[in-house]
């Protein structure tokens, strides 16, 4: 009999934010596939009985390809295994997990996705930023700041034109480029923005600037995610930061006056 794939979700780095199947299923596993990127506390939750198998891409550093791993999981489910591939993050989102759920559609093996808390997410909770808020930004966007080679990269302009918060993975560590590239697409020097490295994890870091004064960041370690637009402003008066946020966004009296009401209602 065929085995079953489990494309399971590991979250941003915090083990407590596996969901309970996540946690479940890594107790129960017989070999889990996982990304360079999961964390070492993540793993020492998995059975002691299962075959851990390190099968992440890190850039510039040699790995094994994505149609190897595709072949993995299908050889091992055929020969009878239920197999966690454990992402980091979020399976579906900028994780491949397409690509996979695509090979073993075709193959005919059966396979279930487990969403796990995305790194968007898991980096907004740590930086106190709320993506979205009915006075400032009624949507977010999820972008990679690369793109496949040979595919046209998304619309900056559109995006930026939208008025959404755009939650950008894989920001890159050009800085100066990154804030250009928001400039040529229309959005203003004083956008407050947010970097956060390592979020939820013991080596998180989190530096808030503006899209203007980006190139002056301190460059952060990957994995990294980066967030702009004025809910940006809005996380400094609700985390007591120190960051001098008056600096930050031109909406800012406005936002102290909500929150301040928000407290006496």
């Amino acid at each position: 009999m065929k085995g079953k794939v489990y494309l399971v979700g590991a979250g941003p780095g915090d083990p407590e934010f596996l969901t309970l199947k996540a946690l479940r299923l890594l107790q129960r596993a017989e070999l889990v596939l996982h990304d360079d990127l999961v964390s070492k506390e993540i793993l020492g939750l998995v059975s002691s009985k299962a075959e851990v198998r390190n099968v992440g891409k890190r850039c510039g550093a040699k790995s094994i390809s994505q149609t190897e791993i595709n072949f993995l999981l299908i050889a091992l489910a055929e020969s009878g295994l239920n197999v966690v591939r454990l992402k980091s993050g979020d399976p579906l989102i900028f994780g491949r997990g397409g690509e996979e759920i695509e090979a073993l559609y075709k193959a005919g093996i059966e396979f279930e996705v487990v969403p796990g808390v995305t790194a968007a997410l898991g980096a907004a909770a740590a930086a106190q930023i709320p993506l979205t808020h009915r006075d400032i930004s009624h949507a977010v966007v999820f972008l990679s700041g690369n793109s496949a080679a040979g595919r046209e990269a998304a619309d900056w302009k559109k995006l930026v034109a939208s008025g959404a918060t755009l939650a950008i993975y894989m920001p890159g560590h050009d800085y100066d480029a990154l804030a250009r590239r928001l400039l040529h697409a229309g959005i203003g020097e004083e956008t407050p923005c947010a970097l956060i490295s390592a979020a939820s994890t013991r080596e998180q870091k989190i530096a808030v600037t503006t899209v203007g004064a980006l190139p002056h960041a301190p460059e952060l370690a990957s994995p990294s995610l980066f967030i702009v637009g004025e809910v940006v402003a809005l996380a400094q008066v609700l985390s007591g930061s120190t960051v001098n946020a008056t600096e930050l966004s031109p909406l800012l009296p406005q936002l102290r006056q909500f929150v301040a009401a928000e407290e006496l209602a």
